[in-house]
């Protein structure tokens, strides 16, 4: 007897963004995209009678609910008195020219608004919306980890279906949790907590389970064994998941309601609308298998060793890591895996654990290599009164494909590969005392470099010439001595010691980015490349034009020395 829970999240996008913090197409922080202001309403000095009626009715809280205008929409003092998390909320998405709405809270759809309306037409009939970007990526990601959730929690068989549902195969585990009712119960429970409105059905088959969670009019239900056709025949002919020209048909013909297809022949129904159309009522009714595609977890490589002695030496230690290392790479390159990272847990005899973790600059599968990591971080394992089991593992893994390493004709230089030495330079002195600059789009000069992995190839570099070292800070310069406005400095002093200038270049004028702080509307530098007595080259700037008094006060700060 199969068992099959449809978890239907209607609001799933919506949600999401509002718990996750969404970023905009222009970067900007993760506030809602107010699209028209909004004004206060007048002060109304005589509310009349209150709202509540006498005896009973609604609650004070959802008054909001009760008080719509002719239209039996929300009002616009109605929608003002919501709290923020609660205000009409669409997503949209770019589509050619325009953006359109892809999905809708229920406020927003009470005021006429829906999926596919262009977002123009949308602000134009609600002004006070909050408009985030569609992420339908990031909703499915969101998914995934449920579905993977799941598999570990509650059922070993669970499939994503659609981009809002998931499917679980419930058969012989429901018992765990007190039975169906009370799983269905504590799911739609489980995921209000973390802010999702769910609905659950349980059914014989994928495709009534699926049908009951959006037409059914519950939170959660539960069919009994074999009454699928029963439950069905009242449902909307799109519960059964028909494509959009077996709908059209069948609204040419007059069939609304899936009962209307019952007393249907075979193959009549099938030239009408479709040979889809009667496989999805089969596999719904139970007459046709419909198998789930389940969510496989992914299995972290693993490779143990239980010592019949406890070891201590470093020695014993080593030779047991390269037989770890060799289970472990022998594992990767039968699933056709590199490793990234990997993690030595020791095992101690007084019940305590060492562990010992090294990573790489680009997914190996070379034994030797990994040794030569470990061996460099042995001193830090104490063994103490001796190791009794040794685990190493691969929490972090690449795709790692096999390479023509050489061939006979290649007559050709081949580029040597430095990721061993990098790895092996990160192992003395630190995976962050490895790095390359790259270059950031910014006009700033100390805001245009950030660091980027030691195998990075950064591409970008501006054109004008830079300083090998760049200060974290620019340093103030004193006993400056220059001409206004365009020349550089003829002497000035820095870290206590003079300098005599004997060549100069410059001015490069550099402005502030006032779409970051309002304070770098009007400030600028004035850049110098000069060149003293001794034979220093240096890169200085001078705050301000020279010319008005808004551009800086003629201070003049070192930033980078050249080589």
């Amino acid at each position: 007897m199969t068992r099959v829970a449809s978890l239907f999240l209607p609001q799933l996008a919506i949600e999401r963004v509002r718990r996750a913090a969404p970023i905009s197409r222009s970067g900007t922080p993760p506030e809602p995209a107010r699209l028209g202001p909004r004004f206060p309403e007048p002060v109304d000095d005589n509310p009349g009678a209150c709202s509540v009626p006498r005896g009973g009715g609604w609650r004070p809280g959802a008054r909001w609910a009760q008080d719509t205008s002719a239209h039996g929409r929300p009002n616009r003092a109605a929608i003002d008195a919501l709290p923020a998390h609660q205000r009409p909320t669409i997503l949209v998405a770019r589509s050619g020219q325009r953006d359109l709405v892809t999905a809708a809270c229920p406020i927003a759809l009470d005021l006429g608004l829906a999926p596919g309306m262009a977002a123009a037409h949308a602000r134009a009939l609600v002004t006070d919306l909050d408009i985030y970007d569609a992420a339908p990526d990031a909703d499915a990601a969101w998914l995934d980890r449920l579905a993977l959730h799941a598999v570990r929690h509650w059922t070993p068989t669970a499939a994503v279906s659609g981009s809002d549902e998931l499917w679980l195969d419930l058969t012989g585990t429901a018992h765990l949790f007190g039975g169906e009712a009370r799983f269905a119960s504590r799911l739609v429970s489980f995921l209000r907590r973390l802010g999702f409105t769910a609905r659950i059905a349980i059914a014989g088959t994928p495709g009534t389970a699926h049908a009951l969670a959006r037409f059914g009019g519950a939170a959660t239900l539960v069919l009994p064994q074999g009454e699928e056709g029963g439950a069905l025949a009242g449902l909307p002919l799109r519960a059964l998941r028909l494509a959009p020209e077996a709908l059209v048909s069948a609204a040419r013909f007059g069939i609304e309601r899936i009962a209307d297809l019952y007393p249907m022949p075979r193959g009549p129904l099938a030239r009408r609308l479709g040979r889809g159309a009667v496989e999805r009522l089969d596999q719904a009714r139970g007459h046709l298998p419909e198998p789930i595609v389940p969510v496989v977890p992914f299995e972290t490589p693993v490779a143990t060793r239980r010592l019949v002695e406890p070891i201590a030496t470093a020695e014993a230690i080593e030779q047991v890591i390269a037989d770890l290392v060799g289970d472990l790479v022998a594992e990767l390159a039968r699933r056709g895996l590199g490793v990234r990272t990997a993690m030595l847990s020791c095992e101690r005899v007084d019940a305590r654990e060492q562990r010992v973790a090294v990573g790489t600059a680009r997914a190996t599968r070379d034994a030797k290599h990994l040794v030569r990591l470990f061996k460099l971080r042995i001193d830090r394992i104490e063994p103490g009164l001796g190791i009794e089991a040794m685990t190493l593992a691969a929490p972090q893994v690449e795709a790692l494909a096999p390479e023509t390493i050489g061939s006979p004709l290649d007559s050709g230089e081949r580029t040597p590969d430095i990721a061993p030495l990098v790895d092996q330079l990160a192992g003395r002195a630190g995976e962050a005392a490895l790095f390359r600059l790259a270059a950031i789009e910014s006009d700033v000069p100390e805001r245009a470099i950030g660091r980027a992995g030691p195998l990075a190839k950064p591409a970008g570099w501006p054109a004008w010439a830079r300083p090998v070292r760049m200060l974290g800070r620019p340093e103030p310069l004193s006993g400056v001595v220059a001409l206004l406005p365009d020349h550089p400095p003829r002497r000035f002093a820095w870290r206590g010691r003079s300098y005599r200038v004997v060549a100069g270049d410059g001015p490069e004028r550099i402005h502030g980015e006032w779409w970051r702080r309002a304070g770098e509307m009007w400030p600028v530098r004035d850049y110098f490349r000069v060149e003293a007595e001794s034979g220093e080259r240096f890169w200085l700037f001078r705050r301000g034009d020279a010319l008005e008094e808004n551009t800086g006060d003629l201070s003049w700060y070192m930033h980078g020395v050249f080589g």
